[in-house]
């Protein structure tokens, strides 16, 4: 059976390698390392080693995960796209989201309700906009329809925000074709024409 003959400090000393039989066997963190019990001079059967490594594998990408978590709130999608890209192994997705979970760091919920406070405060978007976009973040069609309707959105008054703010670079058109490159802008901006009309009815007063 292969021995640990010896265990030293990487860099960030927050892990230790484990050599076995005089050469790097595999590194892992100081919660499992203390928790184990490891020390020079010790057998390990390969069983031992594969579950070893297992359970490092799992801190470090949990650790690296909870980091992306932390930074701002995080929809499911968010988290699977992460493994992802990181190519963290598909047998460690399922108990690090229950750990996110049970951490209240996971809630498509509450992330949906975030999301909209933000849209609404920083980027005057349409209920079109923000439904997108929260779909792109994989939020289920029932938790949108919720949150944008508990939201109490007046769409209207953004709209008529988002026209005043641009309102300088039509002013030189007659009222027709001033009010055509108005309603353009704010279809494309997801707003639909009966908001569009009452919008460009409360600029005109």
């Amino acid at each position: 059976m292969p021995i640990i003959t010896s265990i030293t400090a990487q860099k960030n000393q927050k892990r230790v390698n484990i050599n076995l039989d005089g050469s790097f066997g595999f590194g892992l963190d100081l919660e499992n390392f203390m928790k184990l019990q490891l020390k020079v001079n010790q057998e390990l059967k390969q069983e031992e080693i594969n579950e070893i490594i297992k359970k490092a594998e799992l801190s470090k990408s949990f650790d690296k995960t909870l980091r992306f978590a932390m930074t701002r709130p995080r929809s499911t999608k968010e988290v699977k796209d992460y493994f992802r890209r990181k190519e963290i192994d598909a047998s460690l997705h399922e108990t690090i989201l229950v750990k996110l979970i049970k951490l209240e760091l996971l809630d498509d919920t509450k992330f949906a309700k975030w999301w909209v406070d933000q849209r609404l405060a920083f980027k005057s978007k349409s209920k079109k906009d923000i439904t997108f976009e929260l779909r792109q973040k994989g939020i289920d069609t029932n938790i949108i329809k919720n949150i944008l309707d508990d939201s109490e959105i007046d769409e209207v008054k953004i709209a008529k925000e988002l026209i005043t703010k641009k309102l300088y670079k039509w002013q030189k058109y007659e009222d027709k074709i001033k009010k055509q490159k108005i309603s353009q802008y704010l279809a494309g901006k997801g707003f639909n024409w009966d908001i569009i009309n009452s919008a460009i009815d409360l600029i005109q007063e």
